[in-house]
């Protein structure tokens, strides 16, 4: 497990959006995407960057209608790739919670890959958009990736300030979560972490 490079391909097309992209969770940072939502791609960005996970992401959409079904729908891919990479989940953390300061804003990201999917996702931003990305489109975001990875992630704001900040908190704490729970941890070998002896 240790020298076998976690990675994953997904494609995923619809009616609305058509996305590739290629994940590795043993990565060093890398990224390449592109949704042509520009805020979007920015916390896409952060995310690898703070995860060390190598992201290579290109996804179009129907924006002339909303940016509603390709935020959710790169979610969704971006999860099943996570699930795709991690496979049995055998010698995991499975769980991971970090807490990312940003400026003066701090907000509390919990990750569990523990098979079921579910999101609870406390923060409120003030504006309709933060430069260019509908604001309360990233709660959704979140829901697609429970969706596709089949994950718990609980996101809380526990200090107010800046929209921008408060967002790339969240994207920056949720890489961190992630990054913990996808470790694999040496005294577990090779045993599924999990008391049900299923995930």
């Amino acid at each position: 497990m240790k020298n076998a490079k976690r990675c994953a391909k997904i494609r995923r097309k619809t009616k609305e959006t058509q996305i590739s992209l290629r994940l590795c969770i043993d990565g060093s940072g890398r990224s390449s995407v592109g949704t042509g939502i520009g805020f979007f791609d920015h916390m896409l960005t952060a995310f690898a960057k703070h995860g060390l996970f190598d992201l290579s992401l290109a996804a179009r959409g129907d924006l002339e209608v909303d940016q509603h079904h390709l935020v959710e729908d790169v979610g969704i891919a971006l999860g099943g790739a996570f699930a795709s990479a991690l496979g049995g989940k055998r010698g995991i953390a499975r769980a991971g919670c970090f807490a990312f300061p940003m400026d003066e804003a701090l907000s509390l990201v919990s990750v569990d890959f523990g098979g079921r999917s579910a999101l609870t996702f406390d923060a409120k931003f003030r504006r309709e958009f933060i430069g260019g990305m509908q604001s309360d489109l990233v709660k959704e975001f979140f829901a697609g990736f429970c969706q596709g990875a089949r994950c718990n992630v609980c996101v809380r704001l526990l200090y107010d300030g800046n929209d921008h900040h408060k967002c790339e908190g969240i994207f920056k704490g949720f890489a961190r979560a992630a990054s913990g729970a996808c470790e694999a941890r040496e005294r577990a070998g090779r045993r599924l972490p999990s008391t049900k002896g299923l995930i």
